[in-house]
C-alpha cells in the first residue's frame, strides 16, 4: 500500500499530504519525492517536515494557509489530486492535508472514525476547505 492510500485510511496520524499541481512545481526537484498523478505530485511526510515542504513550496505557513481556508467550503478530490474551486470551477494548485483521529465524545463526522482535513488553494487566489471521513464516507 502506498503511503497516500494509507495516509486516507487514516492510517498515517502523524503525516501530512500536500499535492502541488504540475505548473506550480514545474521544474521542482519535490516531483520525484511524491507519487504522479495526472495533474501534480502528491507527497505524503512526517508532520514538522511536510509544513516545512509546505512552506518552501507555497511560501505560506501550513496552519496559517489552513486557518485562512477554513472559511471557506469547497470540494477536494479524495485522493488529494485535485479539487473545484468553489469560486472559479479551477483546479488546486496546492493542497495541505492532514488526519485528525476518530473523537465520539466530539461527535458528528469525528465519532464516526478518522477524519481527513484538506486545504486548497486555487489560483484565483481563492482557499477553502473540505472534511470527510478517511474510508472515503462523506
Amino acid at each position: 500500500m502506498h503511503k497516500r492510500e494509507q495516509f486516507l485510511a487514516g492510517d498515517r496520524p502523524d503525516d501530512v499530504a500536500l499535492y502541488l499541481a504540475d505548473s506550480f512545481v514545474e521544474g521542482d526537484g519535490l516531483a520525484k519525492h511524491g507519487e504522479d498523478t495526472d495533474r501534480g505530485v502528491v507527497l505524503v511526510v512526517e508532520g514538522e517536515q511536510g509544513r516545512s515542504v509546505f512552506q518552501t513550496a507555497t511560501g505560506m505557513d501550513a496552519m496559517g494557509f489552513a486557518k485562512r481556508a477554513m472559511g471557506t467550503d469547497g470540494d477536494i478530490d479524495r485522493d488529494l489530486a485535485g479539487g473545484t474551486c468553489p469560486d472559479c470551477d479551477g483546479d488546486p494548485e496546492f493542497i495541505f492535508a492532514f488526519a485528525e483521529a476518530e473523537n465520539e465524545e466530539v461527535g458528528g463526522l469525528y465519532a464516526e472514525g478518522d477524519v481527513i482535513h484538506a486545504y486548497a488553494y486555487c489560483d484565483c487566489g481563492t482557499a477553502y476547505a473540505d472534511k470527510w471521513v478517511a474510508d472515503g464516507t462523506n
